[in-house]
């Protein structure tokens, strides 16, 4: 199989992987554990917000110039309240956090390296834009018996570790959208992990 390019697009460079990105971001988080029925029209609402914001940054996987994987950092300042609460409350500066909003990658294409790309691209732009003490991301929190929860599903906490965030429990949002199973939307319980930028 050929190497996945990695390709790194700010500002109006974002805009023109709106459909390609709406799409992936809905089939990858139909998975456990997210299980997110999402939409188009609210995905490109959603990436209108990287493409708006100035140094946020969009990390993209290609296979043969195919849109296969994306990975998304934004300064936290331009992220919503859910986000940036649970930080203000404990007495960290949003202003000095580069936020990860999500890595989604098509499951054919993993185990090729790209996961480590999106982190250590997303981390290059904290260091670029400078002012930066922490880089952070969240993740949703499901019950180990959850009916969903496939036989051989492994959460992702040891790949975090290796690339040195620590899991932060006591921080932790609410964020709602609607699962696979609901017919309405719900509040999930995401909490965050966290690694000092090395300058």
């Amino acid at each position: 199989m050929k190497a996945l390019e990695i390709k790194s697009v700010s500002g109006a460079d974002i805009a023109p992987y709106f459909d390609d990105l709406a799409r992936l971001r809905i089939g990858v988080f139909r998975e456990f554990p997210y299980l997110y029925d999402g939409t188009i029209e609210h995905e490109r609402e959603y990436l209108a917000t990287y493409a708006n914001s100035q140094g946020a940054v969009v990390v993209l996987a290609l296979n043969d110039g195919k849109v296969v994987g994306m990975s998304t950092g934004i300064p936290m300042a331009s992220e919503t309240d859910e986000v940036k609460k649970p930080f203000i409350a404990a007495g960290y500066n949003p202003d000095r956090i580069f936020y990860f909003g999500e890595s989604v990658l098509l499951p054919q294409y993993r185990g090729q390296g790209a996961g480590v790309r999106f982190f250590e691209e997303r981390e290059a732009q904290a260091k670029r834009l400078g002012g930066f003490d922490y880089c952070t991301f969240c993740a949703v929190e499901r019950p180990l018996d959850h009916p969903r929860r496939p036989a051989d599903y492994k959460p992702l906490n040891s790949f975090w570790e290796n690339r040195g965030y620590v899991h932060k429990p006591e921080l932790s949002t609410t964020f709602t959208w609607q699962d696979l199973d609901e017919t309405s939307k719900s509040p999930k319980t995401l909490s965050f992990w966290m690694r000092k930028i090395e300058v």
